[in-house]
């Protein structure tokens, strides 16, 4: 049973030419968690995971990933991960069913269509599993990238902002799915610019901002560096987020009539 976090990263450093993009980050993610790195573009989210997914070499730190060193064992890393990226890397001349067996037949694993038909159920694409990608919802086309990520039951999955682009219902399909692979013991490394996603989805969060982490926690434990809030009552009203939803009927239009939200006029505390 392995007791070393499922990620470890201590001082990495990179820079492209003049700019420097990380500037010595530290990263603990635990086993079987959700974890968060929240940051805006060009805070240099993309270019973490891309070090760790042994795309991209540090010029300086130490980065583990289920006990192997990414600079030394990159063959190690590899087989423990899996990456999906911010857009769709699925074939769309291929159906759905072709492209997860494609990925099967790459990693050489025995029975290729079993595999693909097993994860097809697991992501509610059987009745789509004859069509071309090119068919697909957006939301339909993640599912199948994520799918095609687990061929191979990797421990640690990378999800560099995996809902860009998406309307808000294929938002919440992935959100669903995220949420049902981390209750199957996965780790996952989240990348979002999303504030939401992050609330919804972390066990535990990390801000990273110009190039290293600069907040770490808990969500509860974020709200605590806040002092207490100054309650004062306001008429919250829907968003046009929370009228689409209930328009094509996944919420209640009752549970978005406007309510009482409380606001604060303090500053945060220095962590």
């Amino acid at each position: 049973m392995h007791t070393k976090p499922a990620i470890q990263i201590a001082g990495l450093t990179k820079s492209y030419g003049e700019q420097s993009v990380l500037r010595g980050v530290d990263l603990t993610v635990a086993r079987g968690s959700i974890h968060a790195l929240l940051g805006s573009n060009g805070a240099g989210k993309t270019t973490t995971i891309r070090i760790l997914s042994t795309l991209l070499t540090a010029d300086g730190g130490t980065a583990q990933i289920d006990g192997h060193d990414v600079a030394t064992s990159p063959a190690e890393v590899r087989g423990a991960i899996s990456l999906t990226g911010q857009f769709a890397a699925v074939d769309e001349i291929l159906t759905g069913r072709e492209n997860l067996i494609l990925v099967a037949q790459l990693r050489r694993l025995a029975d290729p269509g079993q595999i693909a038909d097993d994860l097809l159920a697991r992501f509610d694409l059987t009745d789509a599993a004859g069509k071309r990608v090119a068919a697909y919802s957006g939301g339909m086309r993640r599912r199948l990238d994520i799918a095609m990520s687990l061929i191979g039951e990797p421990p640690v999955l990378f999800l560099d902002e995996p809902t860009t682009g998406l309307d808000p219902q294929s938002r919440i399909e992935v959100w669903k799915t995220i949420k049902e692979l981390a209750g199957r013991g996965m780790t996952i490394l989240l990348t979002t610019q999303y504030l939401d996603e992050a609330e919804q989805l972390a066990d535990r969060i990390s801000i990273l901002h110009e190039g290293s982490i600069i907040a770490d926690g808990t969500l509860a434990e974020l709200k605590a560096l806040f002092p207490p809030a100054e309650v004062t009552y306001v008429e919250k009203q829907p968003s046009l987020e929370d009228i689409f939803l209930a328009i094509i009927g996944h919420t209640s239009p009752s549970t978005i009539r406007p309510t009482a939200t409380t606001t604060t006029t303090t500053t945060a505390q220095k962590a």
